[in-house]
């Protein structure tokens, strides 16, 4: 079961990486000028999108949940890749030099998926999906307390171990939600 997950989340990434590739050639890197607590808060409005879906059961615009949970693992990669630049990087860079900061950070996720996966023996597939959401949001909010404590936490894991929390859940959402369409 657990090499299915990982071939399951490559090909999430996949899809994830592809979209990220278009956006960047069609907009640059306009995102970087987005400072971390703004990024939160664009991941934090696709999450509540996705849970008013959930819960209206009807939609005005013919977007479903699957592109915002896209969007969500993107913006938190963005999140990532941006905490890690140096901050006398350029704002706009060629998608030639992102696409390996993209795959190292997505690789790293998938690492921690793993090996927590392995800890917690495949408990995410017995759980709905909006359960899923749920989570996202809370640790959306727990960034945000984070974020506003100065990046200050007293025993709690940090932003950079929340947004891969979060891409790891938001990779379960999509899992589940192709393998039931």
């Amino acid at each position: 079961m657990v090499n299915q997950t990982l071939d399951q989340y490559k090909q999430v990434l996949e899809s994830c990486k592809e979209v990220f590739a278009k956006k960047t050639k069609d907009y640059g890197t306009a995102w970087r000028i987005l400072r971390i607590p703004s990024i939160t808060d664009q991941i934090y409005i696709k999450a509540q999108r996705i849970r008013s879906i959930q819960e209206k059961e009807l939609q005005k615009v013919d977007e479903g949940m699957v592109p915002e949970f896209i969007g969500i693992i993107n913006y938190c990669l963005m999140a990532i890749i941006q905490m890690d630049l140096d901050p006398q990087t350029p704002l706009e860079l060629d998608y030639e030099e992102l696409e390996p900061l993209y795959d190292q950070t997505s690789s790293e996720v998938m690492e921690l998926l793993n090996r927590k996966n392995h800890d917690y023996d495949e408990a995410w597939r017995d759980m709905r999906v909006s359960s899923i959401t749920d989570i996202i949001l809370m640790k959306l909010l727990r960034v945000k307390q984070i974020e506003d404590n100065q990046g200050m936490t007293l025993v709690s894991e940090g932003v950079k171990a929340n947004y891969q929390d979060i891409i790891n859940y938001a990779v379960f959402a999509l899992i589940k939600l192709n393998h039931h369409q």
